[in-house]
This record gives C-alpha cells, structure tokens and sequence, in this order.
C-alpha cells in the first residue's frame, strides 16, 4: 500500500518536482546570476567625484518627480557593495474599469541618483534582465499567478507526506524465518539498511535507475522535507499554519492582519524623513527593551491600504543575512507603534519558519548554502526523472506479464 501510495504521489507531483528542482538550483543563486545577466542595471559603483551614496529619501524624492503618476513608497535603506538601489513603483491610482498597471522595479545608482533602468519582475521579454525573475516565478507559481501558486502549494504538501513514504520503503523488512536459517541473524538493522544507502554503478541500467533514487533520496532527506514543508508554507500558507498550530506553535500578527482602510490613503501624514526618525527610534526603543542589537537598517515602507509605515532593520534576532526581517509597523499618521515582528525569540512557529526560509532560500552562511541547495535543487529533479523511469519500466513490465499469461488463461 505505501508503495503503491508513494508510486501515485511520485507522478502527480513529478512534473511540479521537475521544474522547482532545475529552477531552485539556480535561484540559490539569484543575485549572482542577476547581477551577472544584466549588469548594466545591477552593478554600480563609487567613482571620483561620487564616492558616497546619496541620501536614500533624496533618491525617492528624485524618483517620485520622474513618476508623478506612481508612489514609490518602498525604499532601500541599504544596498551590498558594488550593487544599484532597488525601488517598487506602484501604481498610483487604480481605475475599476481597467487593468492594474504592474508594479514596476527600479534600478538606480545610488551614488549619482542616475535611474540605470526598470523592469516588470516575471515579465516575459527579451533581455538578461528578464531571466532571473521569470525563473524566480516559475519556481513559484509555474508563470501562472494564484493558480500554479496554488497548483505548487498542493504538490508541495503531498510531497511533504511522500517523504516519509519514500524513507519508509528504504527501511529493511524483518529478515523472514528462511533467512534467519540462512545465516543472516546476526546482521543488526542498521546493517541490514545500509545497502540502500549504496548505488550498484556497474548492476545494468535499471538497477543503477533505481539505487539512484533510492539512495539519492537518503542521501539528502533532511534538506527534501525541509524544501518540501517549506514550500507549503510559501504556496499554500492556511494549510501551514493549520499544522503548525495545531502543534501547539505560535505566531506573531503581521501587518496584513491590520484592518484596512474604507479607502486608500496616498500620501503619509508623517513626512519621509519624520517617519524614518520614529522608525530609528521605535526600533531602538524594542532593541533596549528586548535585549538584541540593531545591525543594518534595510527597508522602510509606506501601505497606503492601512496608512502605516514598517520599518525593516537587520538584527541579531534574524536568521537570513541578506534582507532584515525584524519590523516595526506605526501609525503614519501620528507615528503612535502598531506592530512589533521579529524573526526568532517570539513565538516558536516562526522562528521554525524563519528557519525553514533561510535554508530554502539559501540566505544565510553564503556560498556554502547556496552550494548545497543547488545540489539538492538538482537531485529533486533527478529523483523526479528515476521515478517516472521506474514506473515506466514496472508498467511494462507488468503488461508484458499480463500478455503471456493471456494464452495459459484462454487454454
């Protein structure tokens, strides 16, 4: 039955496998490949003359003169060395009688203000500058939106379940009544499970089919369910959550659970710069009182939706190392703290989850990391192609069987 269970779930979730395997083996990757595939818009560096970064809210006043018909309210605070500064344009105002115009990134040279160039993120076009994220949505949603988010998020979670399907058929079976005559009661199970940790290099073409998938979904177990959980949490969040608390694991609100106003309000009470200094100071004030030190401060954002800015810093309390994820949300108004997230230490459902990101996503201990998961990135798929290969071949098999009994029956 769990064979037969395992075989089931190994094709339907093959094809999803496939390709989030090959495209997660290169978004371990992302900012290399990016920065490598369009450097004209990615790369940007001091020079005489220029050798310090312009104010990040002199960028964005910049900005919103060369959009006027956009808010630009999503601003980079710091960028890695050698890297341009990466603004969202969005839309402005949203008539109901038309399509929403796609939010829009903008690269711009943080040293001279010089807008290097913009793109649709996903957007199928030719161009470097397109690969990295059409791959990146792919991974996420097969280039199909809410429906392969969706779609990926139910494969994700038979995969999950199939995980423990697939290592269950690797354990060895108890050693029948013949065989213990035969001289293998003295082999401990340990010693008896060890062979599907091995590949027969030299045994035909099925057996090395099938010791490759055997053995190659030992070899990397951990980081399969950790891709595998992970991704659930990513595609189809209710039914993560549901489990994880179910489990007795917390979860801090966010600001999506804040309520939204009747209508959207476009421009802040507060000025940029008003709001960057509450932000430095609520920020400071929870560091205090919590006891974790502020190390870069990363990201400040205006939700025109809820009037309320968030304040994004990188703090010791985060797992990833490439974007903070400690928050603060206030009022934009009156600047009066709304919400306190951070990443680890507050409640247990999200510091697993935070976990669980930084592995999937490769965001932290550098190139190590980013090794590993294009390796395991490469053996799903890997694993997804023996395991179309076996069936095929039992099916045959299996018809084949059934064609030479047919005469015998009929006689």
């Amino acid at each position: 039955m769990i064979a037969r269970l395992h075989s089931w779930i190994g094709l339907v979730t093959a094809g999803f496998l496939l390709v989030a395997g090959l495209t997660g083996a290169l978004l371990a990757w992302y900012d290399e490949l990016d920065a490598l595939l369009a450097p004209q818009l990615l790369t940007a560096y001091p020079f005489p003359g220029a050798e310090k970064a312009l104010d990040p809210l002199a960028l964005r006043a910049r900005l919103a003169q060369m959009y006027p018909q956009r808010q630009v309210n999503h601003i980079p605070l710091s960028q890695p060395p050698g890297r341009s500064a990466v603004f969202f344009v969005a839309p402005s105002l949203v008539d109901a009688s038309k399509p929403a115009s796609p939010i829009v990134q903008v690269l711009v040279q943080p040293y001279t203000g010089e807008v290097l160039g913009d793109r649709v993120l996903g957007q199928v076009a030719r161009g470097g500058q397109y690969v990295m994220p059409l791959i990146y949505r792919l991974h996420h949603s097969l280039a199909l939106d809410l429906a392969g988010t969706l779609a990926l998020g139910a494969a994700a979670l038979l995969w999950t379940v199939d995980c423990f399907f697939g290592l269950w058929l690797t354990l060895p079976a108890a050693p029948s009544t013949r065989r213990r005559t035969g001289g293998t009661a003295g082999k401990s199970w340990l010693r008896r499970w060890v062979p599907s940790w091995w590949v027969r290099w030299h045994g035909g073409r099925y057996k090395l089919t099938f010791d490759l998938h055997r053995a190659g979904g030992l070899w990397v177990w951990a980081m399969l369910f950790v891709f595998a959980w992970s991704s659930v949490a990513f595609n189809l969040t209710p039914a993560y959550d549901a489990v994880m608390k179910g489990g007795g694991l917390s979860f801090q609100a966010t600001a999506r659970s804040l309520p939204v106003l009747a209508a959207p309000q476009e421009q802040p009470g507060l000025s940029w710069q008003e709001a960057l200094e509450v932000g430095r100071q609520l920020m400071g004030q929870q560091a205090l009182s919590r006891g974790f030190s502020v190390e870069r401060e990363d990201l400040l954002y205006y939700d025109t939706r809820r009037a309320l800015f968030s304040y994004y810093v990188l703090s010791s309390l985060d797992v990833r190392e490439r974007v903070g994820r400690t928050v603060i949300a206030f009022d934009a108004n009156t600047g009066e703290l709304r919400l306190v997230w951070f990443p680890t230490g507050a409640a247990s459902g999200d510091t697993i989850t935070g976990w669980l990101a930084g592995l999937h996503m490769a965001a932290m201990w550098g190139c190590p990391l980013q090794a590993a998961v294009t390796v395991v990135g490469l053996m799903v798929a890997m694993l997804s192609a023996t395991g179309l290969m076996i069936w095929r071949r039992k099916r045959v098999s299996r018809k084949r069987a059934k064609t030479d009994l047919a005469p015998t029956a009929r006689a």
